[in-house]
């Protein structure tokens, strides 16, 4: 994977995402979504050894917190594409911690599917959050992404994303305190991200509509 020309800060929080390959699906089965998240929250942990996939599922992974590399703020999975939220907590760990789960479960996937080459469009994009106002907005448009897609009716009914942790108080592998301090009650963050809902779905139409005249 190319170095990246802007090095990830320590202390910065960053959107991290990335599609499949020519835009095809990366999760095709409820395994593949379980498989990747395990995976992510195996990497962002210091010293994760042995790989993943060397990994024995009879045994319990207790992970070691005091030895983050990143802090997983917020996620989403989506079947063609997926959303992070991550906080670089020591030098080098979102690029550390991000390539590493991409090609534990590229690897993971090319042999459950029977297939080869490439699953993910290259390296990982990055936005750096820069305010308050910009993480909050941002973890709600990835929370948004199932149902602005349509995939649900409510996004309490999708399992693939943190956005339950966050509204029902569930225990998860989610750093949560910095976006839910900006919300007096706590409850609050659920109608925050409730009230976008019809926006966010009329932009994904518009976006198919102009996909459709395009060609």
């Amino acid at each position: 994977m190319p170095s990246r020309v802007i090095p990830f800060i320590n202390g910065q929080i960053y959107h991290v995402y990335n599609r499949g390959t020519e835009k095809r699906r990366i999760f095709e089965t409820q395994r593949d979504y379980q498989r990747f998240l395990k995976t992510l929250n195996y990497y962002h942990l210091e010293g994760s050894k042995p790989k993943f996939s060397q990994f024995s599922p009879t045994k319990s992974f207790k992970p070691d917190l005091s030895k983050k590399i990143v802090e997983i703020m917020a996620y989403c999975l989506m079947p063609n594409h997926f959303h992070l939220l991550l906080k670089q907590v020591r030098e080098g760990g979102i690029t550390e911690s991000v390539s590493k789960l991409s090609n534990s479960y590229t690897k993971y996937f090319n042999i459950k599917h029977r297939r080869t080459g490439l699953l993910l469009q290259g390296e990982f994009k990055s936005v750096l959050i820069e305010s308050g106002e910009q993480l909050i907005h941002v973890s709600r448009y990835i929370h948004l992404n199932p149902i602005a897609s349509f995939l649900v009716k409510n996004l309490n009914d999708y399992q693939w994303s943190s956005y339950k942790e966050y509204v029902n108080n569930l225990k998860g592998f989610c750093t949560k305190d910095e976006v839910l301090g900006f919300f007096k009650p706590v409850k609050s963050y659920e109608q925050f991200c409730l009230d976008q809902v019809s926006y966010a779905q009329s932009l994904e139409r518009i976006k198919h509509a102009l996909i459709d005249i395009n060609g």
